[in-house]
């Protein structure tokens, strides 16, 4: 399926915003693994927190899906072994929680996935989960799955980098709660993309488990106890956000969005500071966001430690902004569905863009024009192309049906708001 993205003059509306892609996922698993009946409501149903949902009930739990909510009854931690591998298809985030929490089934588990999924690399958590006491480990000895997992968590002190991925982090916290013995994560070198754990142990909370957290010495002790279940709302998620966000401040007009709060955990959240300081103009209400755009952008140096998956976005605002758009710290956004660095640099040369590649990020002198462009896959790029469409028109997106991966009613939404975006 291709994208084909016309020149929009302006943007007016009010819309919610999608539900959080991070939240969702947290939400279910936690919920899997606490005593009693979850209520989780505005849940974001796409494939990758599907997969998530799928992974939690080959394990044990049982969970029925109703309009708008998941009622999820939960395990207390006593799972099962599945009956079969589990495809996760392209979710990392459900392969990485996953591997953790399925140490607590007797027995073995089998993750595997799609193409992409199958060259993420696991090897850091694999090692992390030994001191442990949890034998885990890549069937093909590449550190990348088809990941097998012996059931026994035993618990005990383990060391894990924090500059790969938080999910490793996420993953060993929030299963834990369910070792045999007390459980210390120490959290070795930089700690990037931090407000991804902050999520986690915000949602480990709402569910009744509070994680010791020592700041001085970067590291986590979690004592053996049961998450209890709860109602719980999922909030909106600025990640997706992100493209409206961008449309509203590209483009001439105002859009309001709905279920965003000033107070969120989500890194994300960074891009209302993007758009501003690129020339935007955000507004905060209780619970929403207002963005006025006066249809000119311009360049800025960005540091996106803390928030990688906004790479796309921002590539995409430098290539339609005036001037130099410098986009740094975001080397672990190579280790992603694709080498996020590479393909962004790849599609917008093919867009007229001026762009140099570095080890961390991008530099980019604006000046997109009209073009044809290859999604590799990824939902997120295939997102931010389309605000360069929006912007100068003629853009058209190949493989571009993966953006259902995070937001499966993107084009409807833009349309709603006045952008035309058409699925051929």
């Amino acid at each position: 399926m291709e994208f084909i993205v016309k020149k929009a003059e302006s943007i007016e509306g009010v819309i919610k915003a999608p539900p959080s892609k991070s939240y969702t996922h947290r939400a279910i698993i936690i919920s899997s693994l606490a005593e009693g009946k979850s209520t989780l409501k505005d849940p974001l149903l796409s494939e990758d927190t599907l997969a998530s949902k799928d992974a939690c009930i080959a394990l044990g739990s049982l969970i029925k899906q109703e309009e708008n909510k998941l009622i999820v009854q939960g395990t207390e931690g006593v799972l099962k072994t599945p009956e079969d591998v589990v495809d996760l298809k392209n979710s990392g985030t459900t392969l990485r929680i996953m591997t953790t929490v399925s140490s607590l089934a007797p027995n073995y588990t089998v993750f595997t996935g799609d193409n992409s999924l199958r060259t993420r690399p696991m090897q850091d958590l694999l090692d992390a989960l030994k001191g442990l006491g949890v034998t885990a480990f890549s069937t093909r000895e590449n550190g990348k799955p088809p990941i097998c997992i012996k059931g026994g968590f035993n618990g005990g002190s383990t060391n894990i980098k924090g500059s790969v991925s938080s999910q490793f982090i996420s993953s060993l916290l929030i299963a834990a709660p369910y070792a045999e013995n007390p459980v210390d994560i120490n959290v070795k070198g930089d700690f990037i993309s931090k407000p991804y754990v902050d999520m986690t142990t915000d949602v480990m909370e709402k569910f009744g488990v509070i994680p010791d957290y020592d700041k001085k010495n970067n590291s986590f002790h979690i004592e053996p106890q049961i998450y209890k279940s709860r109602d719980y709302t999922i909030e909106g998620d600025y990640s997706s956000a992100s493209y409206i966000i961008g449309a509203a401040a590209v483009l001439e007009g105002e859009v309001k969005i709905k279920n965003l709060f000033k107070n969120s955990k989500q890194g994300d959240k960074q891009i209302l500071d993007i758009v501003r300081d690129m020339g935007a103009e955000v507004k905060f209400k209780k619970g929403e966001v207002i963005i006025r755009g006066q249809g000119e952008l311009h360049g800025i140096e960005v540091n996106l430690e803390n928030s990688p998956d906004l790479l796309p976005t921002i590539a995409a605002l430098g290539a339609i902004a005036k001037g130099e758009t410098r986009i740094t710290n975001v080397e672990h956004a190579r280790f992603k569905e694709t080498d996020r660095i590479h393909t962004c640099a790849l599609e917008l040369s093919k867009l007229g863009v001026n762009i140099k590649e570095k080890q961390d990020g991008l530099v980019i002198n604006g000046g997109s024009k009209g073009g044809i462009v290859e999604s590799h896959g990824d939902h997120r790029l295939v997102m931010a192309l389309s605000l360069i469409g929006l912007k100068v028109g003629n853009v058209k997106i190949e493989n571009a049906s993966v953006y259902d991966v995070s937001f499966p009613n993107f084009p409807q939404a833009m349309n709603e708001l006045g952008c035309k975006i058409k699925h051929v």
